[in-house]
């Protein structure tokens, strides 16, 4: 397999090989993925508790996303690194609004703040890549200028 050939290639790169990890994980062992987001693992569950169901398509999706990020990544998709930016945004949105309308566990901030990181991360990967293709020109960064790198 090829490897990613530019910054923000590398973020995505992560994120792909994580979200891959999550839904295997999820997958192989639902009961430690829901621990890890702060969710109760009961012994047993109610008729008509579909949580199991629920878990095996987020599991899958998210297998399939990790799939769909690292041939991005391989493949230094850039219009794709710069569409994650903001739907990585959004997600850390919706994340924090279950949280604080009580749907969901204080710990599931944690994939928020995951998400938040990633996407600025991947962001700044987009901006020194640019830097690099316009030879070092550009002045001393802004938050703006950070938008205006990522193609944003």
């Amino acid at each position: 397999m090829r490897l990613p050939r530019s910054a923000a290639g590398w973020t995505v790169a992560v994120f792909g090989g994580m979200a891959l990890l999550s839904g295997v994980l999820g997958l192989l062992w639902p009961a430690a993925l829901l621990g890890m987001l702060g969710l109760a693992v009961p012994p047993t569950r109610a008729s008509g508790d579909y949580t199991g169901t629920f878990l095996v398509a987020s599991s899958m999706a998210a297998f399939n996303m990790g799939v769909y990020y690292l041939l991005a990544a391989v493949g230094d998709w850039r219009p794709f690194f710069r569409f994650t930016v903001v739907f990585r945004l959004v997600t850390v949105c919706v994340f924090t609004l279950v949280v604080v309308a009580d749907v969901a566990p204080v710990g599931f901030l944690g994939v928020a703040v995951w998400e938040g990181v990633g996407a600025l991360a991947t962001a700044l990967g987009l901006r020194v890549d640019a830097r690099r293709r316009a030879g070092g020109a550009g002045g001393a960064g802004s938050s703006s200028a950070l938008v205006a790198g990522a193609g944003l």
